[in-house]
């Protein structure tokens, strides 16, 4: 049964993580602008849900195009012609690179926790945790309309997971693990504000809601590991001269690390 559950999670990842891409390149924009509705060679994103849905691909205007030595821009003779005669073809993040992380990810989870019902739950919000660590990779941005709804999303399929056999947490606990993380980040939000971004704060919601089910060990767990991960990160760019002190990186890809870590902890301990 295990086996078939991670093999399940192994799919429904890689499937997911496909789609991850285009929905980076869409995000990944500066607070105030609209999100991106054309690749970079300019042609308009279409497809499915109003083009959010899809690979992170653009064709270009006659379908099929070229680049400029015959075959398409990554040499695979799938590209197309942008703006100006640029090659269009794939954009964002590498898809075969985030298809396989977030493959794994999922995989990871299910293993931990075996046949339970939140095994479920973990690989519906993993996806969307990849979206937002390399969204706020690129632009140092979390947004409001992913980490919000990833808060109360976590919340509601926590509590159906807890009316069911098998369950292994508690759901008061994905309350009050939501409120004392986002309370904690959001007092160091006011501490050091240049910082820690409200994204961060808002964040801390979801991820305090996935690691409470677990209980108070794995809250406190997944906090540090996420904290020290992102001073182990700023450490070594001071070291290797990359980055003063004084320089702000994203928090967000290191919170899902140590929340990742802390739910593998807590699902391979639960009774």
């Amino acid at each position: 049964m295990r086996v078939l559950l991670i093999a399940l999670a192994l799919l429904w990842g890689a499937g997911a993580g496909l789609l991850v891409p285009r929905a980076v390149h869409r995000f990944a924009v500066e607070a105030g602008e609209p999100w991106r509705a054309e690749c970079p060679g300019g042609h308009p994103i279409t497809g499915a849900f109003g083009g959010w849905v899809g690979r992170a691909r653009c064709p270009g205007p006659g379908g099929r195009g070229t680049g400029s030595d015959g075959s398409g821009s990554d040499g695979s003779g799938g590209g197309g012609t942008g703006r100006g005669g640029a090659p269009c073809a794939a954009y964002g993040p590498s898809t075969p690179a985030v298809a396989a992380v977030t493959a794994l990810v999922c995989a990871a989870l299910a293993a931990a926790t075996g046949p339970r019902p939140e095994a479920v739950v973990w690989s519906l919000v993993a996806p969307v945790g990849v979206l937002l660590a390399l969204v706020d990779q690129r632009v140092h941005r979390l947004p409001d309309v992913l980490t919000l709804p990833l808060a109360a999303l976590t919340a509601v399929l926590l509590g159906g997971a807890a009316l069911l056999p098998a369950a292994a947490g508690s759901w008061p606990g994905v309350l009050l693990g939501a409120v004392v993380l986002g309370g904690a980040y959001f007092l160091l939000f006011l501490v050091n504000p240049s910082g820690l971004g409200f994204g961060d704060v808002k964040l801390a919601l979801a991820l305090g809601a996935a690691l409470g089910w677990y209980g108070w060990p794995v809250v406190v767990a997944g906090a540090v590991a996420g904290l020290l991960y992102g001073g182990c990160y700023g450490l070594g760019l001071i070291l290797l001269r990359r980055a003063g002190r004084g320089a702000v990186m994203p928090l967000g890809p290191f919170m899902l690390g140590g929340a990742f870590t802390g739910l593998l902890l807590g699902a391979s301990t639960a009774a």
